[in-house]
């Protein structure tokens, strides 16, 4: 046992390397409860570091995540209003000229054509005039030769005669028996016989001369003849050949037609002018001709009539244009261009067909408004120039008229006029 009273290497009867071992043992244990101390000490404050810092490095990552698309989706959203503003080109419509110019196709045809048949059978003895002969009215062209018409006719003007002697014989007797009813020498009855007599002899010399007059016009159709002025563009009958009157009109290869005549000293020209501007068609309209076969010449003309109503299946209004052709400029059934210089009492305003939209509910213009918004317009057209067509109702002076644009345009849809606007 120790004995506190005594030091302590001489009140511990234990032998030094047994003190020595104890004291080790006991500075071990201090040291381990020094250090489970320690450890117990500063584990406490790490285990509420460690949250905020994950906390910390995730939000690290977040913002160098999320930072960059932030950027890019605002840069992407200005990127993607500023295309949404189209931008667009303007014009600004004009005066619509008073008159203008409408070019149509004409076709040139002759004043006057007749195709000449024969009015009396026979063989055709000669003929005078061929193709491109210029001749007169009343001009022979042919002659037929009918011998048998002829015999007819010298036997009805013997029948004439016969005719003629029996009613002078009939008219004397009857007056003579007239004569003697006055003096009661022959009977009421018989007097009346001789006059009824009379009667019908001069019926009988009507009938005569009306067949010599009907004999006599046929045997003058022997002489074919030019019914006006003109020039002869057919010939189909040569001499020896049998004529038939009247011919055979619409038989292909025997028409029976003997000559075929046209008037080209003034000539018709006919156009179909379109039912927006068959109102500004008047006899005082301007017009001139124009041809592929004398480039740059203007060819003076008139508007000689119109057939007053539209046709309903071309909805085009004819007009005649008359030519004088005495220097036989043009042929008949040429092609020929027809200048309507067209003229309006009220001109509208003029845009060009670029700028206008066709959609379901009619013509439509797209004009930008006071706040750079499009604005779509229903006008209605008046005279089409080609280019560019009159706008009469729907649009102003002033505005702002977007050329060449898009199908997809709508209203108040945002725009931006392009620096390259032209008027």
């Amino acid at each position: 046992m120790n004995n506190p009273s005594l030091p302590p290497d001489l009140g511990d009867d234990r032998s030094e390397p047994a003190v020595e071992a104890d004291r080790t043992a006991e500075t071990a244990k201090a040291d381990e409860a020094f250090r489970t101390t320690d450890t117990s000490a500063t584990a406490k404050p790490r285990r509420h570091v460690w949250p905020f810092a994950l906390a910390g490095l995730a939000a690290a990552l977040l913002i160098v995540g999320i930072v960059p698309r932030l950027h890019a989706s605002a840069a992407l959203t200005q990127q993607t209003e500023a295309q949404s503003i189209l931008n667009v080109s303007v014009i600004t419509p004009r005066p619509a000229p008073a008159v203008h110019e409408l070019l149509l196709p004409g076709a040139v045809t002759p004043f006057a054509e007749a195709s000449i048949y024969a009015r009396t059978s026979g063989y055709l003895a000669h003929w005078n005039t061929d193709i491109g002969a210029q001749v007169k009215s009343g001009q022979t062209l042919a002659t037929i030769d009918a011998p048998d018409l002829d015999a007819q006719l010298r036997q009805a003007r013997a029948d004439e005669a016969t005719a003629q002697a029996n009613f002078d014989f009939a008219k004397t007797t009857a007056q003579r028996w007239q004569e003697m009813l006055k003096t009661q020498s022959v009977a009421q009855q018989d007097a009346d016989t001789k006059v009824s007599d009379m009667e019908a002899r001069r019926a009988m010399l009507a009938s005569a001369q009306a067949n010599v007059a009907h004999l006599a016009e046929l045997v003058s159709y022997e002489k074919i003849t030019a019914p006006f002025d003109g020039t002869i563009t057919a010939r189909n009958v040569d001499v020896g050949a049998l004529v038939t009157a009247g011919g055979t009109p619409g038989t292909a290869g025997m028409s029976g037609e003997l000559f075929h005549i046209q008037q080209t000293g003034e000539l018709r020209v006919f156009v179909d002018v379109p039912q927006d501007d068959a109102p500004y068609v008047t006899p005082d309209t301007g017009v001139y001709l124009t041809a592929q076969q004398y480039p740059g010449r203007h060819i003076a003309a008139k508007v000689a009539r119109t057939t007053g109503s539209i046709d309903p299946s071309s909805r085009t209004l004819r007009v005649e244009v008359d030519v004088d052709n005495k220097d036989g400029t043009l042929m008949p059934g040429a092609y020929a261009q027809v200048h309507l210089q067209l003229q309006s009492t009220t001109p509208a305003l003029d845009l060009p067909v670029s700028a206008l939209l066709f959609r379901p509910n009619g013509v439509t213009v797209a004009v930008v408004d006071g706040n750079g918004r499009a604005a779509l317009r229903t006008v209605h057209i008046g005279r089409d120039f080609g280019t560019h067509v009159e706008i009469t109702t729907g649009l102003a002076a002033t505005d702002r008229v977007i050329d060449n644009p898009g199908d997809s345009l709508s209203t108040g849809q945002l725009v931006q006029i392009a620096p390259a606007a032209h008027s």
